[in-house]
């Protein structure tokens, strides 16, 4: 594979989970072609954790990297930071020859700084999501997603959404197996589509409440099966009414969105490492048909199964049509 070159951006004040989680996910691994530093204006740099981290390289070796991903500052250095003027200079060279950028949680604030966010939709923490759109209104702020996929601008919401940013940015470079390899490798959650709300009013069961995540993993063993809400809610043992408030509540999403997101991800996964026919691997995933499967990939992926299969296929694809 050819080496792609991966730089975190450390800059005085960062949080250290966002700084955290693209150095372990982007870590090398054997299936990966990432090759990952740490760049800094200064070494050491000091975290808001009372630590600091000596870096790798100066702002001037950002050149060679592929993908920039700059971390999310803490809440004392927010919202209005004053980032020196070589670091935003640094992001606008990285955006200028073409590099993809990245933020994690309020590393937004450091993109729209330099220019970067202009004109594009972007979002970050939700905490902190009035204070982007003011300052920075040529942004197109969007409160309820957990990233956002502008090409080769890419921003996520609060912290742990950085890991479902990731992930997609993995996703997309490598396709569905080798991303969901990683994810349970740092036993992170299924992938969650950026669509959904970033803000979960109650992510965590109240005490004698149940939460459905038996039942998320029954679906996940049938997705190939027809599926209803009635079926679900009966798994779960609760009314249909109770059930769709309690999966919004824990997923952020329903529960036929969510099926939808689980069934195209299975079907990634069988394009990759089989060579079933298109219309079998609709079948099997629970997309019914081949129109139907073409038809969410052209919505979720903007590409086909076929194309997605010849860009990230394990196997010789000789049955498909």
């Amino acid at each position: 594979m050819t080496v792609h070159r991966v730089g975190v951006l450390a800059l005085e004040g960062m949080a250290p989970l966002d700084l955290a989680i693209p150095l372990q996910i982007f870590a090398p691994r054997e299936e990966t072609p990432y090759r990952l530093s740490v760049f800094g204006p200064v070494s050491p740099v000091p975290t808001t954790s009372g630590f600091v981290l000596a870096v790798s390289g100066g702002l001037e070796d950002l050149d060679s990297v592929d993908t920039l991903i700059v971390p999310g500052l803490g809440q004392e250095f927010l919202p209005q930071a004053k980032l020196p003027q070589e670091v935003l200079d640094a992001l606008a060279r990285a955006r200028d020859r073409g590099r993809r950028v990245v933020s994690i949680c309020t590393g937004a604030f450091t993109l729209a700084a330099a220019g970067l966010l202009d004109g594009l939709h972007a979002t970050t923490h939700w905490q902190y999501i009035d204070e982007l759109e003011r300052l920075y209104p040529a942004v197109h702020v969007d409160r309820d997603v957990l990233y956002v996929d502008e090409g080769d601008i890419l921003t996520s919401a609060g912290v742990c959404c950085g890991i479902d940013l990731c992930l997609h940015i993995v996703r997309r470079d490598l396709g569905a197996v080798v991303a969901n390899q990683i994810a349970r490798s740092i036993v992170a959650a299924p992938h969650r589509e950026g669509g959904q709300a970033q803000y979960v009013p109650a992510p965590v069961a109240h005490v004698g409440d149940t939460s459905l995540a038996d039942t998320r993993s029954w679906a996940l063993e049938r997705l190939g099966e027809t599926l209803t809400v009635t079926q679900l809610a009966r798994h779960a043992g609760m009314s249909e009414r109770s059930f769709m408030r309690r999966f919004t509540e824990e997923t952020g999403t329903t529960p036929l969105q969510w099926l939808v997101g689980a069934r195209l991800g299975l079907a990634r996964e069988l394009l990759e490492t089989t060579d079933h026919s298109v219309d079998r691997v609709a079948r099997d995933s629970g997309l019914g048909s081949a129109a139907n499967l073409r038809l969410h990939f052209r919505r979720a992926l903007d590409t086909t199964p076929t194309a997605y299969r010849q860009a990230f296929s394990r196997h010789v694809a000789h049955a498909d049509s």
